[in-house]
């Protein structure tokens, strides 16, 4: 059985006060919950420091993006070295502001995804589709060509494969207050999971896959719970102790139930 994945992306928010603030009071608002596997992608600054924060707790820690490269004249950049050097786990990799902002390629997730397996780092590789995709229901087309692409020539001789994690995270549905609908997402992460089957066979079964677009603690239990979906990328709703901790609480007391 695999176990719920609940991943919270901070994106460009909160500074190293805020972060140390946040980890203070959260580790006390989810006494008490278990069986979910938390894991916080906080800014590249507030890394090391959280690294320490959360040495005695079951969080674990995340990172945003990474460069390909070991080390190099790259300006600005992380390395998948620096990462791993500071107990790193998981790295969200091809998220859709980093494929609008910043032009990612299918080719430049890749190498990404590549690299992380060489490193030791688990992937959150992240596919979606925008809203006139949507709208012209070529969602499986779209999801079809970026999942191939980021994971072509890997085979099952790498141990990393059955360890990745995929989240299907809509582009309309990023930030805008509006999720896809849980049967939806779960049909969704359906396909992929067929073409994990197609490509790789058995992994199909082992691989987690998140839902992320404007989840919160009043539609969580939408996207946990069902047969293909194992949790969710939370992006806004990660960001308060209080309506984090709700979240979990909301995963938990479902599994109770």
């Amino acid at each position: 059985m695999r176990q719920t994945l609940i991943v919270a992306n901070w994106k460009m928010y909160k500074t190293l006060a805020e972060a140390e603030e946040f980890m203070e009071r959260f580790t006390g608002e989810i006494a008490g919950v278990s069986g979910i596997e938390t894991v916080i992608c906080a800014p590249f600054i507030s890394l090391a420091r959280l690294s320490v924060l959360m040495e005695r707790t079951t969080l674990l820690l995340g990172a945003q993006n990474m460069h390909w490269q070991k080390e190099g004249a790259f300006t600005g950049e992380i390395s998948p070295l620096m990462l791993r050097d500071l107990g790193i786990k998981y790295v969200i990799i091809g998220h859709s502001e980093r494929r609008l902002h910043f032009n990612e390629s299918n080719l430049l997730i890749k190498r990404k995804v590549a690299s992380a397996f060489n490193f030791g780092l688990i992937p959150i590789l992240c596919v979606g589709e925008n809203w006139e995709q949507h709208s012209s229901q070529e969602t499986e087309k779209v999801i079809k060509e970026q999942l191939f692409s980021a994971l072509e020539g890997f085979t099952l001789e790498n141990e990393f494969m059955t360890k990745m994690v995929l989240a299907y995270e809509p582009v309309w549905a990023i930030g805008t207050g509006t999720a896809a609908r849980g049967e939806e997402a779960n049909a969704v992460a359906g396909f992929m999971r067929s073409l994990l089957q197609e490509k790789w066979g058995g992994i199909s079964e082992k691989v987690r896959i998140l839902y992320g677009g404007s989840v919160n603690a009043d539609n969580i239990t939408e996207f946990t719970g069902k047969e293909d979906l194992d949790g969710a990328l939370v992006g806004g709703s990660s960001l308060n102790v209080e309506t984090f901790a709700g979240l979990l609480k909301a995963v938990f007391n479902e599994r109770r139930a």
